[in-house]
């Protein structure tokens, strides 16, 4: 059997999930008449407190549906430079948006309130105004660090002072979560709008929410009919995104534990070097010596463990709900003996 290292999103559904599916009563959601899709909209809003939701295909779009209907073209939007928006979404800000990017360095992909006040432009007709801030909580290239919900509400002071909108990228938000003993009203009480995803360590098969205020979904509605989200029966969809967030929220934990044990074992092993701090499911971490980050995820692929080399000389495991310990036990077997 192969052990599946590269992403959370590689999780399949459970029976339970898929019997959930089945039983799904399903309609057509752009006539707004698919009840499985409402009751997970109305459900995922209440949770975090806020007024309306919207279910699309996935957070790439609930991402840039976020920024489309937050900014005009020609805005600037201020983010870290390791986020999912600025690097993983084929360049969506610019295509969709019409804005250019203010890419920041922050620390393991976090941002300060400080950084965010000096990066907004003044009001000159040469600079383009500071419409938006993203930020990305866990953050993916930071391997999976989280902020401090302080932090989060330091630059939400920012924002509110400067007639700045803030929008969360949580595709990860539940891992934050867990790590940090938070509650989801906590950060719908922060931002304009939040993305979450359903089909990471939650581990439905499609599926990413974007929360916000209702008139601000009724636009985002139209935006997603324009970028061909709109679905028909995906009430089947979003059975299973229903069910994960019912069902499978606080066993992530098990996934947090998992990536901990990994690192403990690979901290000491002479070929890997620095490892980024393992908070919750997301390992990163330097290979020298013996190995290179390509070596590295071959010699594993021959023991049926698929892991990912994200530069010459860096690897990234991600631990999920289709990753036992028995499957992280037969990992740090193979590691020891490497």
């Amino acid at each position: 059997m192969m052990i599946d290292l590269r992403s959370d999103t590689f999780t399949k559904p459970s029976p339970a999930m898929l019997e959930a599916m089945l039983k799904a009563a399903v309609g057509d959601d752009v006539f707004r008449e698919d009840l499985a899709v409402n009751q997970l909209e109305s459900y995922a809003a209440a949770l975090f407190g806020m007024e309306s939701a919207l279910f699309c295909p996935s957070g790439t779009m609930t991402n840039q549906i976020a920024i489309k209907c937050h900014t005009q073209p020609g805005n600037e939007v201020i983010c870290e430079k390791l986020s999912h928006v600025y690097n993983y979404e084929g360049g969506g800000i610019a295509f969709n948006s019409g804005c250019q990017v203010r890419a920041l360095e922050g620390n393991l992909g976090r941002l300060t309130a400080s950084q965010v006040l000096e990066a907004i432009n003044p009001d000159d007709v040469h600079k383009a105004p500071t419409a938006l801030v993203c930020v990305e909580n866990t953050a993916n290239r930071g391997g999976g660090s989280c902020y401090e919900i302080a932090d989060l509400e330091e630059i939400r002071t920012i924002c509110l002072n400067n007639n700045i909108k803030y929008h969360l990228d949580g595709a990860r938000i539940w891992n934050a979560m867990i790590a940090k003993g938070e509650s989801p009203k906590q950060y719908g009480n922060l931002f304009d709008s939040i993305s979450i995803c359903l089909s990471k360590g939650l581990g439905a098969p499609v599926g990413s929410l974007l929360l916000g205020g209702e008139t601000y979904i009724n636009n985002a509605r139209r935006v997603r009919k324009i970028l061909g989200g709109g679905m028909r029966q995906a009430g089947y969809l979003a059975a299973a995104g229903m069910f994960a967030l019912e069902h499978n929220i606080d066993r992530l934990k098990v996934d947090h534990d998992h990536a901990t044990m990994l690192g403990n074992v690979l901290k000491n092993k002479d070929f890997v070097g620095e490892i980024y701090p393992i908070e919750t499911n997301i390992i990163i971490f330097e290979v020298k010596g013996t190995y290179s980050a390509q070596s590295f995820s071959v010699f594993l692929k021959k023991h049926n463990i698929l892991c990912i080399p994200i530069s010459a000389n860096q690897v990234r495991m991600v631990t999920h709900l289709d990753v036992s310990a028995a499957m992280v036990n037969e990992l740090i077997g193979i590691i020891e003996k490497m």
